[in-house]
């Protein structure tokens, strides 16, 4: 049987590994096999390296002196570029206060895969799409495990199972079995007239303050619109938001609000930091038991009703809301899911699903007041397809809505509300590139960069619904848009928000125009969990006019 020995170029040659092959094996089988022995994750992209050329043949890497050099798609294998670290805080003054602009600048500087050293939390950044998608399949080189570099550590809790646990733990594998069929589309569509219900509501609110002829900052009640919604869906609780346009946020929104902010700052201050005894750290754990409470206090109310357990698929389009469907939802062998995965099941579907709704349609409505035109065609659409104040809105009607979808896209392109989905390599492995990444070191796909990168896009900068018509468009690579993340582990509430998001989008566009109250620059938290408008202050003005139909084109 054949051999030859190989190294990684880049490394000492005296690590060299000899490796056997059978006769019949071709180039290709050699790859694979090399990739397996030094953990090479892509291993169409290694290379031979001859004295003075390349070797193509597999006759070629027999005869060669070993041992045989191998790169990684041309490149010798190195370490992830860092930019300059200072004493103690590391690169935290290369990243912060403007994490988005400065990441931006360090893949512009040092190319797709970048290190930062945030005071003693290393983590790595990509903007490559090939990367992105081998860090968010669950394989041999990647996992959702949420150690202390991982960006959600300080939310961290074993038993939320599908949102903030391991992948690899027994609450994980449950949790995956029994909530995903609440958030199908199925359920989802089950919700519909609920989320219609919850935006008419607050048209009274919406409709007092323009009466006052009053500007009001868009994600403030963005919040209190989704989260009222996600309340009366996840937990079946009316929070009472807009009883009067000044109605405080409810307490649970508040905290888990505050949760995911000082979540951010905790995690983006080093693990010293999260270690603290008072201070934002305690906070940050006196609001998770508090949290906790609430739900609980929510799934006791919920067990109350004395609702016949019903199978998982029923239960999910029975249930009034998905503490109610989690409460009565039995497997195929009569079991319920634990109430310890439970609770902070319920905590993460409530916090997740109100902060990113609220967001994306903070982000939303800021472009109807920014991008010219958009708000005329999506009012225009709903003209043509028959809307009005009566209409009831389903999923089959916003699935005939083709502007609105690619408004949608478009936004969550260009303003992804999504900065966080982290994974763990498993092994010590080489990425496409030639990056080295060592076990247990944490990548964050860098959502916002991907779906502005000038390679994936053309011109990113502008604001195109109409780009998702195009063939560039729809012959992408697969990981070049993935608002919600994609792989075993992504967003399994991506049909619950685009439903909310088709629900209330086309009412508030409908019954109100929407401009901007001043022309200044529009600012993002960079210490909250997701990016959203900090100052984006609008005026929405009750209709009065609406356009004629469009005239049938001509054959």
């Amino acid at each position: 049987m054949p051999s030859q020995t190989f190294y990684l170029l880049g490394e000492s040659p005296s690590s060299a590994k000899e490796i056997q092959f059978d006769s019949s094996a071709n180039v290709d089988d050699l790859k694979h096999l090399i990739a397996a022995h030094f953990a090479i994750v892509e291993p169409s992209g290694i290379g031979f390296q001859g004295d003075k050329a390349v070797l193509n043949e597999l006759s070629e890497v027999l005869a060669a002196p070993g041992p045989v050099p191998l790169t990684i798609d041309g490149h010798a294998v190195r370490d992830p570029p860092c930019p300059r670290e200072l004493p103690f805080v590391g690169t935290f003054f290369e990243v912060y206060p403007d994490h988005l602009g400065n990441h931006q600048r360090l893949f512009e500087r040092y190319g797709p895969i970048v290190k930062t050293n945030n005071l003693g939390r290393v983590t790595y950044q990509t903007n490559d799409p090939r990367i992105a998608a081998i860090a968010f399949a669950e394989s041999d080189f990647f996992t959702k495990k949420i150690n202390e570099a991982h960006p959600l550590a300080g939310l961290k809790t074993p038993s939320a199972g599908i949102f903030l646990g391991d992948t690899d733990t027994e609450e994980w594998r449950v949790a995956h079995k029994f909530l995903p069929p609440a958030l199908g589309p199925k359920a989802v569509r089950h919700y519909a007239p609920t989320m219609q219900k919850t935006v008419e509501d607050s048209f009274k609110v919406f409709d007092a303050l323009d009466k006052q002829d009053e500007a009001w900052n868009v994600y403030q009640y963005m919040l209190k619109l989704g989260s009222q919604a996600v309340g009366k869906l996840v937990l079946g609780l009316d929070f009472q938001h807009f009883e009067a346009p000044d109605a405080p946020v409810h307490e649970m929104v508040h905290n888990i609000a505050e949760l995911l902010s000082l979540n951010k700052k905790v995690t983006s201050m080093g693990n010293w930091y999260a270690g603290l005894p008072f201070g934002d750290p305690k906070r940050l754990r006196t609001l998770k038991t508090s949290i906790e409470d609430m739900v609980a206090q929510s799934m006791e109310a919920a067990s109350r009703g004395g609702n016949e357990d019903l199978p998982l698929q029923d239960a999910a389009l029975k249930a009034d809301n998905m503490v109610d469907y989690a409460v009565r939802a039995t497997d195929n062998k009569g079991e319920k899911l634990p109430k310890s995965s439970l609770t902070w099941a319920l905590v993460v579907a409530t916090g997740a699903g109100f902060t990113t709704t609220s967001s994306l349609l903070s982000w939303l409505i800021y472009g109807l007041c920014v991008y010219p035109g958009m708000q005329e065609r999506l009012l225009q659409e709903l003209v043509d397809h028959g809307f009005d104040e009566n209409t009831e809105i389903t999923a089959d009607f916003t699935d005939e809505l083709e502007f609105l979808d690619k408004y949608i896209k478009e936004t969550q392109r260009r303003h992804n509300p999504s900065f966080q989905p982290g994974r763990t390599a498993k092994v010590d492995l080489v990425l496409p590139g030639g990056y080295r990444l060592p076990k247990e070191s944490v990548i964050v796909p860098a959502l916002h960069h991907i779906h502005n990168h000038p390679d994936l896009w053309d011109n990113p900068a502008r604001f195109n619904p109409d780009r998702w018509d195009t063939e560039e468009v729809k012959s992408r690579h697969k990981a070049a848009y993935i608002p919600f993340a994609t792989g075993p582990r992504m967003c399994i509430g991506f049909n619950f928000a685009l439903q909310e998001v088709k629900v209330f989008l086309p009412k508030l566009v409908y019954r109100y125009k929407f401009s901007l109250e001043d022309n200044g620059p529009i600012e993002y938290d960079p210490m909250f969990q997701l990016i959203r408008p900090n100052n984006l202050y609008v005026r929405a003005e009750r209709r009065v006019r609406w356009p004629p139909k469009s005239m049938p084109t001509a054959a």
